[in-house]
């Protein structure tokens, strides 16, 4: 589920933390980085969970119009078709969602309260509306559900929820938007879905740990490397974030062999738009530049693979 953008911003978070931290040391700043990537993935499955959550609180509604002391026709007719649909049960048949749910302590991050207003929330709708009146297929069931999730994300009380429990959430929100869509467009399903969401040993090992072991081991190196190339500046005026990203940047050009050098340039570039001043893309796009020409020239820049290697 995580892009290699997605592993760089976090492989920078950890290391502006080990700027604003002196005793995050290299090996509690790797833990980090590794708990930063299993909350990438259990956002996810906080996200399913909660949906899923959502769609069950309509047997509540049931259970408690049933409870009235004078029911109403349209308490004792109402059906709990959101969470008998089979497309819901399919994810309740999941063993194997379950103990993930289970071993990740995601049960637990989501409060009933949220889930009520929630489903109220999505009461409200007309999609919701038309679904309890017909008859439904396959594809009116899907169409429920992915308007019970457009719902989901759009309100402020789940937007709390996960300030509450994932710090950069909004760093994964694109990605995780994108699974969820694709996990309700493939239910019903008896497989191991979720995986297909998990980040894999390549991005994250193989890229992001080696990329942040290099940075925080070479640092001096990386940093000599780059203080030529600033003319008028001093390293010490340049911003935190602006001097990481350099240094990331500077890293991968000459240690990952696989990864174009256009592809580091603008991914980085694009880095500092989201995360750093209004002027810092044209000065990382300046710096890089020259220092792409720069360690080109010496021979530390070597690319293995088809159209990888610089004319």
């Amino acid at each position: 589920m995580l892009s290699r953008r997605n592993i760089r911003i976090k492989v920078m978070q950890v290391l502006y933390a080990m700027n604003r931290d002196k005793e995050l040391t290299p090996a509690k700043a790797m833990l980090l980085y590794k708990n930063n990537i299993k909350q990438s993935f259990d956002l996810y499955l906080f996200n399913l969970r909660q949906f899923i959550n959502i769609a069950d609180y309509a047997k509540t509604v049931v259970k408690k119009a049933k409870e009235k002391y004078r029911p109403t026709e349209e308490d004792l007719a109402f059906q709990p078709i959101l969470s008998d649909n089979p497309l819901i049960q399919s994810l309740h048949d999941n063993e194997g969602l379950s103990k993930i749910f289970q071993r990740n302590k995601i049960k637990e991050k989501i409060k009933e309260y949220n889930t009520k207003v929630l489903y109220r929330e999505f009461a409200k709708t007309e999609v919701y509306q038309e679904y309890l009146k017909n008859e439904n297929t396959e594809e009116d069931h899907r169409k429920a559900l992915l308007q019970l999730f457009k719902t989901m994300v759009a309100n402020e009380v789940f937007e709390d929820s996960l300030d509450e429990n994932f710090l950069f959430w909004d760093d994964d929100k694109s990605l995780v938007v994108g699974a969820m869509k694709k996990t309700i467009k493939g239910l019903p399903t008896n497989t191991d879905f979720y995986e297909a969401f998990r980040p894999t040993d390549e991005t994250v090992k193989e890229f992001g740990e080696t990329l942040l072991h290099k940075v925080t081991s070479e640092n001096k190196m990386l940093l000599d490397l780059i203080e030529p190339t600033l003319k008028n500046w001093d390293a010490e005026r340049v911003a935190v974030i602006d001097m990481i990203l350099l240094k990331m940047a500077v890293c991968e050009l000459v240690s990952f062999p696989t990864i174009p050098t256009k592809v580091t340039l603008n991914e980085f570039v694009e880095i500092s738009k989201l995360y750093s001043t209004d002027k810092s893309k044209d000065f990382i796009n300046g710096i890089l530049d020259r220092l792409l020409k720069k360690l080109d020239k010496e021979g530390k820049i070597i690319k293995q693979g088809r159209g990888l290697i610089q004319d």
